[in-house]
């Protein structure tokens, strides 16, 4: 029998219309405030572009407004700070987000560390993840926090599960990580260089793929009953886990595409919007 969808289009439907609602709530209690997330492109990468436009367009549908800046590729780093100082200071912005990745030539960490805490709705500065990892307020990667609560909404069970993270970037497997382990959950964290790598993920009760590499887990990697969620997403709707494989032996899984992508930018938006009520209704 088929595991269950984790279905993130259909949670992320639900969560707009709730934000949609807030947002509302939040005009009438500031004489008419809009949240703004401002989105800060370089380059013409055409994915970045596309993920870019999909966040505009998610702000639109809650009554947010989105601000969209487009860098050419020489852009120095030193331009992007400015870039990103004059909308730290910009007190109609209440979320910056740096779409990622930047050209080679920029520091994308010191651009990212640059981002004022407060405003770091997409959850990319060393500040908010060493935050997030000691349990402390923060905003989480949009990303894994998208998928915590997607799991949370089909009532997966976390304390004292097996649960193994194959990917270790600063934005998506790492912190990752951490949430699992806030969560009681037991965690493994792997790789591409990982040795023996498919005898550890047999060993999960919960695979999360983001190793950003095209069906890299196999499905005979993955212990019948398991959870399995997948993170990519590449072209020709193909995501880090060989899915096919593990539809009807799995407990659960996330498809691709409609799982875990509407998720990350659900919960970008509502960064947004948890960002500006903080600001805003605590003055």
């Amino acid at each position: 029998m088929p595991g269950t969808v984790l279905d993130g289009k259909r949670l992320a439907k639900q969560i707009e219309q709730e934000l949609s609602e807030r947002v509302h709530k939040l005009q009438a209690q500031t004489n008419g405030k809009v949240p703004t997330l401002a989105t800060i492109l370089v380059g013409d990468d055409p994915a970045s572009a596309t993920y870019v436009r999909m966040k505009g367009n998610a702000c639109k549908r809650v009554g947010m407004l989105s601000r969209q800046i487009a860098l050419p590729t020489g852009t120095t780093t030193q331009a992007l700070l400015a870039h990103i100082d004059a909308l730290n200071g910009d007190p109609e912005v209440t979320g910056i987000l740096l779409q990622h990745p930047v050209p080679s030539h920029i520091d994308e960490r010191c651009c990212f560390d640059a981002i004022r805490v407060d405003k770091d709705v997409d959850g990319v500065t060393c500040h908010g993840f060493g935050r997030m990892a000691m349990g402390e307020a923060a905003y989480g990667s949009a990303t894994p926090a998208g998928i915590m609560r997607l799991l949370d909404h089909y009532g997966i069970p976390l304390a004292g599960k097996r649960a193994v993270v194959v990917g270790r970037s600063p934005i998506l497997g790492k912190p990752m990580a951490m949430m699992l382990l806030n969560a009681h959950a037991t965690v493994t964290v792997c790789h591409s260089r990982t040795r023996d790598l498919p005898a550890i993920v047999r060993q999960a009760e919960l695979v999360v793929g983001a190793v950003g590499k095209p069906a890299f887990i196999k499905g005979d990697w993955i212990a019948p009953g398991a959870v399995v969620v997948d993170a990519g997403y590449h072209p020709g709707g193909v995501g880090d886990i060989e899915l096919s494989a593990v539809i009807d032996t799995c407990s659960a899984y996330t498809p691709v595409p409609g799982g875990v992508g509407p998720m990350t930018i659900a919960t970008l938006i509502a960064q947004t919007l948890e960002a500006a009520e903080k600001t805003w209704l605590t003055r």
